[in-house]
């Protein structure tokens, strides 16, 4: 793991698993493994991190032993994926609590836009090693 950044994810969100599926698609240097927020492995690193007022509608990344939340986070990942996908950085020049709270909007809705599963997502044979 120490050579992976982690993301921690809502694993019984339609959307959450959607963009999870989409950045690993997209991980083409294997830099990503990720963990549902469910999951005993996601809690002890958000105890580990301490990190505080989380809650099923938080995205994390863990990366190179530093936690980024939610906006940050995404504009993280992003700096990280082939193609396009780094010029997403140009919304850092918006200060976090707006990001955030737009964020925290969309976060309170998506499962009645997308919908929710009853468990986490299992992941395929071949993708077991990107989840902790």
């Amino acid at each position: 793991m120490s050579n992976h950044h982690v993301i921690i994810f809502d694993g019984v969100c339609n959307f959450c698993n959607s963009s999870i599926n989409f950045i690993i698609k997209r991980d083409h240097s294997n830099k990503f493994v990720f963990a549902p927020m469910q999951s005993p492995a996601a809690q002890k690193l958000i105890t580990d991190y301490n990190v505080e007022n989380v809650g099923f509608d938080t995205f994390l990344l863990i990366k190179n032993g530093k936690c980024f939340y939610r906006t940050n986070a995404a504009i993280e990942i992003a700096k990280d994926l082939g193609g396009v996908w780094p010029l997403f950085k140009v919304f850092k020049i918006l200060p976090r609590p707006i990001r955030d709270y737009f964020y925290r909007l969309f976060a309170r809705n998506r499962y009645s836009i997308f919908g929710k599963t009853e468990t986490c997502m299992v992941p395929i044979k071949e993708l077991k090693n990107k989840f902790l």
